[in-house]
């Protein structure tokens, strides 16, 4: 049996958090800068998802979604937090079905991923903070961010499992072993 260290997870995605807003601006091209929007800490919230359920993954996304609307979305509060509560909900409910290959966890976190985007995207046309047609979001901003949070995931996917997964010892395995 496994079980998550909701802790770790919570200072690895602060550390990623700052890496996204202090490194990754000066990685990114200044041509892609509006286009490629990497969101580490949904990644975190996908694993959690896989590792922890879906209702530390709901939780989770609420929380560092508020703080990202927070820090770089000040116009609209809680686009980011529905958005990542509700796909983390949803990948930890899908996780529970027990397919959790890697294919399984990047094909899900690409889904994730455009669907956040596309949510975020619907909320703030519904308030008119955007004009931009919906085809042209998801070919110029969507699909790229998709993809790079693929890479992502395929990155950290064997060290997370290894950082934030302990393993516990039931006491019925710990009966039969004796």
């Amino acid at each position: 049996m496994t079980k998550i260290r909701l802790n770790r997870a919570i200072v690895v995605t602060l550390i990623f958090l700052l890496i996204q807003t202090s490194v990754l601006p000066w990685l990114v091209p200044s041509a892609w800068s509006g286009r490629l929007l990497l969101h580490l800490p949904f990644v975190m919230t996908v694993f959690v998802a896989l590792l922890g359920g879906r209702h530390r993954a709901f939780l989770f996304g609420l929380g560092f979604g508020l703080l990202e609307d927070m820090l770089f979305y000040g116009h609209m509060i809680g686009a980011y937090a529905f958005g990542m509560a509700l796909i983390g909900y949803l990948i930890g409910l899908a996780f529970e079905r027990k397919l959790s290959t890697l294919a399984f966890v990047l094909l899900l976190t690409g889904m994730g991923s455009g669907l956040l985007d596309m949510l975020v995207y619907f909320v703030y046309k519904l308030f008119s903070l955007t004009h931009l047609s919906a085809s042209f979001v998801f070919f110029w901003q969507v699909l790229p961010t998709l993809l790079l949070h693929m890479l992502v995931a395929l990155a950290l996917y064997l060290p997370s499992r290894r950082f934030l997964v302990r393993q516990v010892v039931s006491q019925t395995e710990a009966a039969e072993g004796n």
